[in-house]
């Protein structure tokens, strides 16, 4: 597996809207693949296509464990949490009508966190790696993931959407395992 380079915000390609996969060639298996292995390489927990140059309406995810729960205030995990996600030409159906504001991070923007508002809920439809016909309805940190890099697709970032946006210091950047 390759390790891909992750574009900053001044490539156009991570300002455009993505194109949709028209079909799972062996080519588009390996982006997947690589995608995952730079996604682990830089600590994040979703990379989308238009990230690593690719204008094509896909993303990968994994949250390993869902910080909620550590934290207590959810008692089991959100759906899709401890799951490699493949989310191919996929489209947010339903959004909650609950609103959470939360600290998110970028791999195209690095150094960086802000504090998003996003709809604590989604459910979101999509093809899988294999191109089976999925549905995921998920909340919390797992529905965050899910909608930061959705706007990868749109060429939104998290930047757009910050009530606040702050340059983390070297203590932090070690500390940081959410970006996203």
């Amino acid at each position: 597996m390759t390790i891909l380079k992750i574009i900053p915000p001044a490539n156009p390609v991570l300002r455009q809207k993505a194109k949709k996969v028209k079909a799972l060639t062996p080519k588009i298996q390996t982006l997947i693949d690589n995608m995952f292995e730079t996604m682990y390489d830089s600590y994040g927990v979703g990379l989308a296509a238009p990230q690593v140059a690719q204008p094509l309406r896909m993303f990968v995810a994994y949250l390993a464990e869902d910080p909620l729960v550590e934290d207590g205030i959810e008692a089991e995990p959100a759906p899709g949490i401890g799951q490699e996600l493949v989310m191919i030409n996929p489209e947010i159906i339903h959004n909650s009508d609950v609103m959470a504001l939360g600290n998110e991070g970028c791999l195209s923007i690095p150094g960086y966190q802000g504090t998003v508002e996003r709809p604590d809920g989604i459910t979101i439809k999509y093809l899988d790696r294999k191109g089976n016909k999925q549905r995921l309805t998920t909340h919390g940190w797992m529905a965050r993931v899910l909608q930061h890099e959705y706007d990868h697709l749109d060429g939104v970032l998290f930047i757009d959407k910050a009530l606040e946006i702050w340059e983390l210091g070297a203590e932090d950047e070690d500390d940081l395992e959410d970006d996203a």
